[in-house]
């Protein structure tokens, strides 16, 4: 089942003077078509999977991909066109074949006869897509790509491949697309925050002095993985950047009294990723590491109160920004506060709560908002939640404390 709300879709490639989407990241394309896009986008070219979006939202999906995906495709998103070309591998449907003679009628059954490519023929992919540009009244149309994902080289065989359609950059339209999400994709980004958060509370049972920043990762694992299997569902990934004490770079730290703890984390659920950070120590944490946090507090208060529908993005950078000069740090220029979070091929989506960002806070968008400091002889210090943006304001997707937690006292 597809993650696209099909009538914003249409509105905004009405909007852009778009007729439909061409999407070829396998993230976009997943999300387009609501199936995995399959093992030949490991190569990072265009052309192993392309989801066709029409902008009217009447007219059904469509999609090219490889024979080697194409049953779980068809099994997953039952109502899309799909095309399918030859890659490396096989996938035989060998149900009933009792000798090696019926599997060469199993080969023959497919259709296409003859060498498989070394990879995929990015050209028979071209060609597929065109067949579906043509049937659809779509070869001379106005045809928006995710440039911000195809490489250079692609894109121009692809205007030579299909040089009557009129090629022009979707990838801005994917993108508010993606940020505002729906209630499947918030279910998802609920249950990761659950497992990530779950794997926290795992992590502060076994942190004493002598414990390595190793253990702490595997203790975070597996509450993560625990929390998902007792909520029924899997998941598909996981991250974390915990660091331990003042050398950042140290990666066999281990607790020592009053050093800090930062985990930021993250787990994913049918690709979507989680995004929350928490601050501890185990024992008293340095006046100064103390004076620090209480900055960061009071800045993720500010922001947070500047998230709600009709703000900017850049509104909630500029509030934090003031809360940390207002404070005494006066070179403090922090890229980004957060940023929306989903399904895309890194943790941090597109629109960021960055400096000037007019981009409007809408609801439905589901972000995380950060504060962190590093700093190399004191340590990381951070400060992260996601929340889902609603009508009135904003949702939190977690219920750890935020404060700097000292285990020992606990």
């Amino acid at each position: 089942m597809s993650d696209i709300d099909r009538k914003h879709a249409e509105r905004l490639m009405g909007e852009a003077g778009l007729d439909a989407l061409a999407l070829f990241q396998p993230e976009a394309f997943r999300y387009a078509i609501g199936a995995p896009a399959g093992v030949a986008t490991m190569w990072g070219r265009a052309g192993a999977a392309i989801a066709l979006v029409p902008a009217d939202s009447e007219a059904g999906l469509a999609a090219v991909a490889s024979d080697h995906a194409a049953g779980l495709i068809r099994k997953a998103a039952t109502d899309v066109d799909l095309r399918t070309h030859r890659i490396w591998i096989d996938m035989l449907d060998l149900t009933g074949a009792g000798s090696i003679p019926e599997i060469d009628a199993a080969y023959r059954r497919l259709g296409v006869a003859g060498p498989r490519p070394e990879t995929f023929d990015r050209s028979a992919a071209f060609d597929l897509l065109g067949d579906l540009l043509k049937e659809r009244g779509l070869d001379r149309a106005r045809v928006g790509a995710d440039l911000e994902f195809m490489p250079a080289a692609d894109f121009e065989a692809l205007k030579q491949a299909l040089p009557d359609v009129d090629w022009a950059d979707g990838s801005p339209i994917l993108r508010r697309l993606r940020a505002v999400k729906t209630p499947r994709e918030i279910e998802r980004l609920r249950r990761a925050s659950k497992a990530a958060e779950a794997g926290l509370l795992r992590m502060t049972g076994v942190v004493k002095p002598g414990v390595s920043l190793g253990e702490l990762s595997l203790a975070w694992k597996a509450g993560a993985q625990a929390a998902a299997t007792e909520g029924g569902f899997g998941l598909s990934g996981h991250w974390d950047f915990i660091s331990v004490g003042a050398d950042l770079s140290d990666m066999a730290a281990v607790v020592t009294p009053g050093a800090l703890i930062k985990a930021d984390v993250g787990t994913l659920v049918e690709g979507y990723s989680s995004d929350g950070a928490r601050t501890f120590t185990y024992g008293p944490a340095s006046p100064l590491a103390r004076d620090i946090f209480k900055a960061l507090e009071t800045a993720f208060a500010a922001g947070l109160e500047q998230i709600r529908p009709g703000n900017t993005f850049g509104t909630v950078h500029e509030a934090m920004l003031a809360s940390m000069c207002g404070q005494g740090f006066g070179e403090y220029y922090r890229g980004h506060f957060g940023h929306s979070v989903g399904g895309g091929s890194g943790i941090e989506e597109w629109p960021f709560f960055s400096t000037g960002n007019p981009e409007i806070i809408l609801p439905n968008m589901v972000v995380a908002l950060e504060a962190p400091f590093y700093g190399q002889g004191i340590g990381a210090l951070m400060i992260e939640d996601q929340f889902l943006v609603t009508e009135n304001g904003v949702e939190c997707m977690n219920s750890l404390p935020r404060t700097l937690r000292d285990l020992a006292a606990e």
